[in-house]
Formats: C-alpha cells, structure tokens, sequence
C-alpha cells in the first residue's frame, strides 16, 4: 500500500524536477514582444480574474453567462453534484443508532404432547381460565439497531463521500472552465468569419472594375476575350466561396446556440475592430498558483485522498464489527391484554460481535482493489499536474509566434494592397499582362484570408492560456 503522505512527498518533488523555464521564476526562452510579454515573477495570476471582467466584449460576456446557466451538461453536472452531496447524508447516518417503530401479529397452536403445550396444559391466564387453543401473538414497540464504529470504518466512509463531494464539485467548475472557452472560441471564430465575408465582398468588387477595365481594352483591341473569361470565371469563384462562409457561419451560430442549450437563432455581435483587437496580458503567476487555481488538478488531488481513505476503510472490514439491540413495547397473546402494564410490557436488549474467520476471499479483493485504486489516482494527479504544465508552456510560445507570424503576414498584405494598385496601372499602359493583376489580385485575397486566421489564432491563444493557468470558473 502507498501511503498518502508518501504520495504528497513524491508529487511534491515531481513538481520540483519539472524544469519547465516558462512557468519558473526565471524569464521564458522565448520572450514574448509588446503586450504579449507576461510578468512570469509576478505572484498574481490572471486566472484569478473573473470572465466577466476577462472579456471586454458585451456580447460575448451575455453569451457565457447563458451558457453557464443553461447549458445541459452543466446541468447534468449539477445533479451529480446533489447526488454526492446526498451521499454524504447517507453515509453520516449509518454511524448513528437506527431507531424504528415496528408492530406485529400471528398465531398459532401447539401439538399437546410438546413442551409448549406442556406448559400450557399446566399453567393458567388468571382465575382458572386455560389458554385458548388457537394461541394468538400481538406486539409493538420501538426497536434500535446501533453499529459501534469502533474502528472508524463508517466514518471514514463518511469523509470519502465529502472528497468525492468536493471532487466533484471541482468537476463541475472544470466543466465551467472548458465551457467559457468554447463560446469565447466559437465567439471570436464568427467575428473572423465576418471578417473573410467582407474581405471577399471586397475583392469581388475590386475585381468587377478589373473586369471592367478588361472589356474597355477588349474594346479598343487591347485586351483578348481570353482575359474577360478569366476575370468571369474569377468573380465566379470568389462569390461561390461567400456562400461557403456563410455556411461556416451558419454552423458556428448554432454551436454556439448548443451551447447555451438553445434552439437556432441569430447570434448578437460585433465584427467590426476584429483586426484591430489586441490580446490581453496574461501573468502567469507561481506554479503553486496554478494547483490551486486549476480545479482538474484540485479534484484530482481530492480523489486521491478520498481513495486512500477508502484503504482505511476496507481494511477495517477484516475487524470484528459490533453491534447492539434494543427493543421496547407491548406484547400479549389476546388483544385486549396488549397495553396491560406491567403484565403485557417487554424489553430486549442485545449485544453482537461479528468477525470473518473463514472465506475472506471477497473481503482481500475489495483491500486489493483500494489499493490499486489509491495508485491509479497517484498517477492521475501526477499526470494532471504535468499537462497543465505542459498546456501553460505551450500556449505562451503560441503567442509568442503567432505575435511574429502576424507581424509578418500584415507587412505581406501591406504590400500585395501597393501592388495590385501597381500591376494595374501597368497593365492600363500595355507594360504587364492581365494574368499579373489576376494573381497579384488573387496572392491579396489569401494573404488578407491567412491575415485574419492569424488574429484569429491570436485570440484563441489568449483564452486556451486564460483557461491553461486554471481561469474561466470563477
């Protein structure tokens, strides 16, 4: 068996050898530019920060909050919640005396040539009168049954259904975290959405001239029909992919609206400022900070308590469990006798003690069986901790090269703008073909599409660190 505190010592130097420069006290590798940069020696964490202080958007704020009130699984996790609590009044009600109230009848006769009916052959009820032939039996009365929990064993089942209570309760605010981030997610991927739909809307028009300026020079024999047809088929094809975006936004609207446990419906925002939208700056905190903001590692360090408490408990099965019993009422053959005191008043009391001596088989393999269970949550919680770990560290160079990557993607869109207005101007002064503006028009159009997706990225990488430090339950 591995002892609990044996566990806490081995988890305690795990977290010193993991050497993840990150979330040290020494400055990350990868230094993160502008806002990016987060103080990593600072003692406060951003995880600390409610989401509804996180998010700036109104819209957005308003679709959590009904997230968080409707959603159907956090629904469903809230009855778990009851249930385990319900639990605990079980298990702290099997260690008190069980008192009942009980009433009963029958009767019966007796052979003659018995001891019983010996006895009553010779024995008068009162005044000479013999007991009945057919002999009735009335009673009634309070009776109690009282486990002495000698070696604590109900007990500490009691405080393995509080951890599991409280487990689970941490269940639910880890529902809470992923849940905030998948409607920040689907929230923020309409707004690039939006923003691919207008990019497109504004190559097709500025397209359409170029298609116009093709027919003029077609007109005075400067240009071919072969460049009309290929400006057509182009327009074509970008106004087709509109109705493709409108179905990513279609389909991103109502997994939102699933979400928040709702029928399909128009989903409020506002797209506008996405590209000028600049992620927050996150402080990372201390890693002690992060077991106790982030409540998957919380409730798995209470399920490991809970099942090295539920060793104590199993092994209290190979003891002696004792008992006692009462009892206390009225008993009599006739009813008219029943309530007679003190003739018809009994009382019982009992003691018992009950040990397994032999076939022990079932009582070892539910040892066994905690035991195993107590590593199999050691493992749990130490795998817990190391990808929380690993989440923080691999969102923060995220960041940091997705800061770059758009830096970049913006001065490529800069400069494919400058030469469409370039390749333009020579192809109305007969210096380059129709093809060069065509592709000039077209390398524009998907470095503005890859532009956009990078924010997007952006974004996303602000909130998946947001929910990696622990943040989003509170």
């Amino acid at each position: 068996m591995i002892k609990f505190r044996v566990i806490a010592l081995a988890v305690g130097a795990l977290l010193q050898a993991c050497s993840i420069p990150d979330i040290t006290s020494k400055k990350p590798d990868v230094q993160l530019p502008g806002s990016f940069q987060p103080e990593l020696v600072k003692k406060t964490s951003s995880a600390t920060v409610k989401w509804q202080t996180f998010f700036d958007d109104p819209h957005l704020v308003s679709l959590i909050g009904t997230a968080v009130a409707n959603n159907k699984e956090v629904n469903i996790m809230l009855q778990r919640i009851s249930m385990a609590q319900n639990e605990i009044q079980a298990r702290k009600g099997e260690y008190l005396p069980f008192v009942k109230f009980g009433a009963g009848a029958d009767g019966e006769k007796v052979g003659k040539y018995t001891r019983n009916g010996a006895v009553e052959d010779n024995l008068d009820i009162s005044n000479g009168q013999a007991f009945p032939t057919f002999l009735g039996n009335y009673q009634f009365g309070l009776f109690s049954t009282w486990e002495l929990d000698v070696w604590k064993k109900l007990r500490n089942a009691t405080k393995v259904a509080a951890l599991e209570y409280m487990a689970t309760s941490e269940g639910k605010n880890f529902l809470v975290t992923n849940l905030v981030a998948e409607v920040a997610h689907s929230y923020y991927e309409l707004l690039a959405l939006d923003n691919q739909l207008k990019n497109l809307e504004q190559n097709i028009a500025i397209q359409k001239n170029g298609l116009e300026v093709v027919k003029q020079l077609q007109f005075y024999a400067r240009s071919t029909t072969l460049a009309v047809k290929r400006y057509e088929a182009e327009v074509a094809k970008n106004q087709s992919r509109i109705y493709e975006v409108k179905q990513q936004i279609t389909v991103a609207e109502n997994r939102i609206n699933f979400l928040l446990g709702r029928t399909p419906q128009a989903i409020p925002r506002t797209a506008a400022g996405f590209m000028e939208m600049q992620p927050k700056m996150l402080q990372v905190g201390i890693p002690s900070q992060l077991l106790q903001n982030r409540p998957d590692i919380r409730q798995a360090e209470l399920e490991l308590a809970a099942a090295d408490l539920n060793i104590q408990v199993a092994r209290a099965n190979f003891y002696p469990s004792f008992a006692m019993k009462a009892g206390l009422g009225f008993d009599a053959f006739d009813l008219k006798y029943l309530i007679n005191t003190p003739e018809s008043l009994a009382a019982m009391i009992a003691g018992e003690m009950v040990a397994p001596v032999v076939n022990k088989n079932a009582i070892i393999a539910t040892y066994k069986n905690a035991n195993a269970k107590q590593v199999q949550a050691a493992y749990e919680y130490e795998q817990t901790i190391i990808k929380a770990y690993n989440e923080v560290a691999n969102q923060l160079a995220n960041i940091a090269n997705l800061d770059k990557n758009y830096q970049l993607k913006r001065g490529q869109v800069d400069l494919l703008v400058q030469s469409i207005d370039v390749s333009t101007q020579l192809f109305k002064s007969a210096r380059a073909d129709y093809l060069d503006v065509l592709l000039t028009q077209r390398d524009a159009l998907e470095a503005k599409k890859e532009l956009i997706e990078t924010k997007q990225k952006q974004i996303v990488a602000m909130v998946d660190l947001y929910k990696a430090l622990g943040g989003g339950w509170l």
